[in-house]
């Protein structure tokens, strides 16, 4: 998110702008907002109970990025907060980060951890009512949301297929056997031959708010997408004009399509997500096609790409659907 898209003005403006970034109200947590005003800003959000190494491992790659400063939002009670908050800013200080400013949240207060002045930083805290900040209204035009707490937001990700899904999917299995019954070593050429045709009419479709994939066709797809050619036709064709459109198809295909065929379409929405810069979204979904296989390797690269701290305009995606065809 641009910081010339969310104006952050004040300490105010920024307990404002973190549930929209992060994408829910957080709640016995750490945000580290790394600002970069040529760049724009990103968010990263930690437990109060993470331990040692990834709290250093997450305020190392912030540094890396040589920010132009960063703020610190710790939300719960002090007793809580304040050694979390100090362990942050002990790491941040010894890589030379600077420290714009440090906060606690707590029942609709902040408090700064580097202000004492009375005047402008009470004792009793600061009310922020977020519902009525300019800097929420901004982020709710620009399509943003902040969904109550990170167990609603996956909620939106439960499967809902049931048990017409399931039907489908066995009839795509069955497909799919009767070509290994035919000529086992055929089936990937068969699969990228009904694959790649299917991922871009879906995805032209998507582009066009068309009504969504039927029950046939997600389960037919979820069954091509274990082919890498196939969810690589998709992963490709993310530029940022269409990303809400993937993020829809994907969302829609992730719950419907059964559990073992979840891997690929969490990732695809993961991605997504991400360079649409829906960072809890795309964490949420990434947990759900490690929870279908822990050793999928998109998910794996998703997982060290995420933890590095880059923004998602960093990472450029240079190759394009010509390039897959020439790998065919």
């Amino acid at each position: 998110m641009s910081l010339n898209t969310l104006r952050l003005r004040s300490p105010a403006d920024v307990v404002a702008a973190i549930p929209y970034l992060i994408g829910f109200h957080p709640a016995d947590s750490v945000v580290v907002l790394a600002c970069d005003n040529a760049r724009g800003a990103y968010a990263v959000r930690l437990d109060l109970t993470a331990q040692d190494a990834l709290l250093e491992h997450i305020t190392d790659l912030v540094a890396r990025r040589r920010p132009e400063g960063v703020i610190v939002a710790g939300y719960g009670s002090a007793d809580r907060v304040t050694p979390m908050v100090d362990r942050v800013r002990g790491h941040l200080d010894a890589s030379g980060v600077r420290l714009r400013e440090a906060l606690r949240v707590e029942a609709g207060r902040f408090w700064s951890y580097l202000c004492s002045d009375s005047a402008c930083c009470p004792s009793e805290g600061t009310y922020v009512d977020i519902d009525t900040s300019p800097v929420a209204a901004a982020a709710i035009a620009g399509g943003m949301v902040a969904l109550p707490d990170r167990r609603d937001l996956e909620r939106t990700l439960e499967p809902t297929g049931g048990e017409q899904m399931r039907q489908s999917t066995a009839k795509a299995e069955l497909r799919l056997a009767t070509w290994a019954e035919s000529d086992t070593h055929k089936v990937p050429t068969h699969m990228i031959t009904e694959g790649v045709p299917l991922v871009r009419d879906l995805l032209e479709r998507a582009c066009k708010g068309s009504d969504p994939p039927t029950t046939d066709e997600v389960a037919w797809l979820g069954v091509l997408l274990v082919n890498l050619r196939v969810r690589d036709e998709a992963w490709v064709r993310m530029k940022d004009p269409d990303l809400d459109a993937h993020i829809s198809l994907w969302r829609h295909v992730l719950k419907q399509v059964t559990a073992p065929y979840a891997a690929a379409p969490a990732c695809l929405l993961s991605f997504a997500a991400w360079r649409a810069g829906e960072g809890a979204l795309a964490n949420i979904a990434l947990d759900r096609a490690l929870s279908t296989d822990p050793s999928y390797s998109m998910a794996r690269l998703l997982q060290e790409l995420f933890i590095s701290g880059l923004p998602p305009w960093s990472v450029p995606l240079d190759i394009t659907p010509e390039d897959l065809d020439e790998t065919d």
